[in-house]
């Protein structure tokens, strides 16, 4: 069926048909986890972060592919969840963006869409790692650009996009050793190759049910996952600091006596690249933002001035931060902020369940945004939470990895001055709480927060889904697994004997206290137990 024109007609039905097979296969997706955990991930996220895509498409009244294209940008990145929920966005701000003033798409049109959303995809991530969503997307733009050089007709293009998709998602095992070794695809990537699908599907005059694609559950132990890989975060060590200036700019883009420049964001951010680490560049056509850690701070704000004047300018030594940590490591606890007034720093912290959130408010959290493993909160989520806590400024607590991107995201567009701490469980949460100062400044108390993370040792036992081997550890369904700071260590029948074996090992002679957190599938007996066993372990 040939298309040479992709009017909001298409378009629409496009987005409309990969919300729809997302839902449809999210649990699919969910099961192809490195980690054999039951938990809401990839699938998940995706699945929600486009729903809020199609919203925004739905809404739109304007008839213009461009402006629908931008709708469905906004959409997914107020909805995105998780760091596949982000990373989708970011595709889709990419494809976007190449779009911009088309009322209706050409078969070149979609092939530019695709490789404008690669770069954009790429630059949203500090160091990318092949073999995951973003070796998808890069292969399948490639062949659309190919083909759209020799042909008008659209469906063709998105024939060669999505089937070289799928050839790149069945390579992923082949570019993270890790994949191959548990059996399993990229879970990102599958999930965007459902999406693509779906365009195909609708070029084609296809329907999901015609060509709906439903695995089995043997199908769905060969396939392969990485999005939920620790490859979209990097984080400072404290100890380590190369890049001693956190700087922080903001410019109004073309105004100014001191413009030299048209805007290129490649440009732009290629300079600040090469200036230091931690860069973050986000821009619309009248802001460009950026954070750098860097030793020269004023060629950064020099840099920005030749693209338009500074609206905000912001330089902390961290280097010096770093002293006061340590000279403040004997500091007591800081007292609790009451949630009965307004906090001039809001404490955001992302937790489920009704003991925890208790725990964090008697540290000091003002306010709790309800979410984690099994539910990761969207960016629009979180910037709602930031906004109801009526704060002048705040602070998050994502206690989850697969939760940082989105909380960057909300940073980024909040109404408020806002900091992550990058917390990555609720031990590590709660133990950065020792290191919140109500009367500090927003950039001391992050470096404070974060200072404290390495402090603690994080345990979780849980349940294995499926049978797997990982590191040279078999795994078999049913059993527990103890989980030490993301890392699988022992596997046993026993819950019990896994709790105090796993607490064990994590034991050395600088611990100083153990913190027991319980939820579905365990109770207070249980860990009184564990309780015991452990204190007649340690008077022995």
């Amino acid at each position: 069926m040939k298309v040479t024109k992709i009017t909001n007609t298409e378009f629409t039905a496009m987005v409309l048909a990969a919300s729809q097979k997302l839902d449809k296969n999210a649990e699919f997706i969910n099961s192809l986890n490195v980690f054999p955990v039951p938990d809401g991930d990839t699938g998940t996220n995706m699945n929600l972060s486009l729903r809020s895509g199609y919203k925004y498409v739905n809404e739109e009244v304007s008839t213009s592919v461009s402006d629908l294209a931008n709708a469905l940008a906004k959409g997914l990145l107020m909805g995105a969840r998780g760091n596949s929920g982000v990373i989708l966005s970011q595709i889709f701000r990419g494809f976007s963006k190449s779009t911009e003033g088309k009322t209706e798409l050409s078969a070149q049109d979609l092939a530019n869409g695709f490789i404008a959303a690669t770069e954009t995809a790429y630059k949203a991530v500090m160091k990318p790692t092949e073999g995951t969503v973003l070796t998808v997307v890069r292969l399948a733009a490639q062949a659309g650009k190919k083909v759209a050089s020799t042909t008008d007709d659209a469906t063709a293009v998105m024939d060669a996009i999505y089937e070289n998709a799928k050839e790149a998602l069945a390579k992923t095992p082949d570019l993270l050793p890790v994949l191959k070794q548990v059996g399993v695809v990229d879970s990102g990537g599958q999930g965007l190759t459902f999406v693509l699908e779906a365009f195909d599907d609708v070029l084609n005059g296809r329907t999901i049910d015609d060509n709906d694609y439903q695995p089995d559950t043997s199908e769905m132990d060969e396939m392969i996952d990485a999005t939920h890989h620790q490859s979209v975060q990097s984080q400072l060590d404290p100890d380590d600091i190369v890049y001693g200036y956190c700087t922080e700019i903001m410019v109004r883009i073309g105004r100014g006596k001191e413009v030299d420049h048209d805007f290129d964001y490649q440009e732009f951010y290629d300079y600040l690249a090469n200036l230091g680490d931690s860069l973050l560049v986000v821009n619309d056509d009248e802001i460009v933002k950026v954070h750098v850690h860097t030793e020269h701070p004023g060629k950064v704000i020099a840099w920005g001035q030749e693209f338009g004047d500074l609206a905000k300018v912001k330089v902390d030594n961290m280097r010096m931060q770093q002293e006061t940590i340590i000279e403040n490591d004997d500091q007591p606890a800081t007292p609790a902020v009451s949630t009965e007034e307004i906090p001039d720093t809001a404490v955001i912290s992302i937790a489920s369940g009704k003991g925890i959130a208790e725990l964090f408010k008697s540290l000091g959290v003002t306010n709790i945004l309800s979410g984690g493993q099994t539910m990761n909160p969207s960016t629009e989520d979180i910037v709602k939470a930031i906004e109801a806590s009526k704060a002048n400024k705040a602070i998050v607590l994502p206690n989850n990895k697969n939760i940082f991107l989105a909380a960057e995201q909300a940073a980024e567009v909040a109404n408020i001055p806002v900091e992550i701490v990058h917390s990555q469980t609720i031990s590590q949460g709660i133990t950065s709480m020792l290191g919140f100062n109500p009367e500090a400044s927003l950039a001391d108390n992050k470096s404070e927060m974060e200072a404290n993370l390495d402090m603690v040792v994080s345990g979780q036992v849980t349940n294995a889904i499926r049978d797997t081997e990982l590191d040279d550890v078999q795994i078999k369904k049913g059993q527990f697994m103890g989980i030490i700071d993301g890392k699988i260590k022992l596997v046993e029948d026993d819950l019990l004997q896994t709790t105090i074996n796993m607490t064990k090992s994590m034991l050395d002679e600088d611990s100083e206290a153990i913190t027991i957190i319980w939820g579905e599938g365990a109770n207070a007996g249980l860990a009184q137990k564990v309780l015991m066993q452990l204190k007649n372990l340690m008077m022995n």
